[in-house]
């Protein structure tokens, strides 16, 4: 059986590019349980997956809460369960449809700054029009 490997705060904030804050912060949430020495904090390959899943699912947008809830429910069992699998999906499919909403969102923004430019831009050309045809008069 392979040696459990242990990781310093430092080096999973190293590897995985966040601060010691971050990782403390995580562990007040309650989804890190690193072991302690003394003051020492000694996190468990556990530890390291959950930070990993913490991370991933921060690009994917879940809320730390969403992820606490996935992991209690996987601690329910030895290899997590139909409950977990179905809070999954049912945070993957809100998650979609606010992903939806922002697309359209944005493109109804680009729509919006399209039509302003293309204001100014007909503004502008009008000023210019009046400003030479004011300068060729006055000569």
């Amino acid at each position: 059986m392979a040696e459990k490997r242990t990781f310093s705060i430092s080096e999973l904030s190293q590897e995985f590019d966040v601060t010691t804050r971050s990782i403390r912060f995580y562990e007040d949430q309650g989804l890190l349980k690193p072991a302690r020495r003394g003051q020492t904090r000694i996190f468990s390959s556990k530890d390291r997956v959950r930070l990993k899943l913490i991370l991933r699912g921060k690009r994917m947008g879940f809320s730390l809460s969403e992820t606490k809830e996935l992991f209690d429910l996987w601690d329910e069992t030895l290899s997590g369960n139909e409950k977990q699998l179905l809070k999954m999906l049912e945070i993957l499919n809100n998650r979609r449809a606010h992903l939806e909403q922002q697309k359209n969102d944005i493109a109804m923004a680009e729509m919006e700054m399209d039509t302003a430019e293309a204001r100014c831009r007909e503004a502008l050309a009008e000023l210019q029009k009046t400003k030479e045809q004011s300068l060729a008069t006055n000569k």
